[in-house]
């Protein structure tokens, strides 16, 4: 399972990670947040060890969904030493999530 990231983990968690991290910005009420879930949820099981997972959802944690510009969701940010490396906006097949992993390990 994917980590739940709140606002006061965030900079803990993400910024300071010696890993790449990949976030999911969601809600509960977003449709396709709900389809792309299980799939951060799998790459969160495949890599674990090797990179850090997790979800902020947006409702309940707007400082960092507002300072990286997520407008949309789902938006996945893959971060990699503190910086926004990766950004993936809607539902997309689980190996483009994969592959923006590969390339940082």
């Amino acid at each position: 399972m994917a980590l739940a990231i709140t606002d006061a983990t965030f900079d803990e968690v993400v910024l300071k990670s010696d890993k790449p991290v990949m976030v999911d910005f969601w809600a509960a009420w977003c449709g396709p947040c709900r389809m792309v879930g299980p799939i951060i949820d799998e790459i969160s099981e495949e890599y674990a060890g090797k990179v850090v997972v997790g979800k902020v959802d947006v409702d309940a944690n707007q400082e960092f969904a507002a300072k990286y510009g997520v407008r949309n969701i789902p938006t996945v940010l893959v971060f990699h030493n503190g910086e926004v490396v990766g950004k993936q906006v809607g539902v997309a097949p689980k190996q483009t999530y994969a592959d923006s992993l590969d390339a940082l390990l």
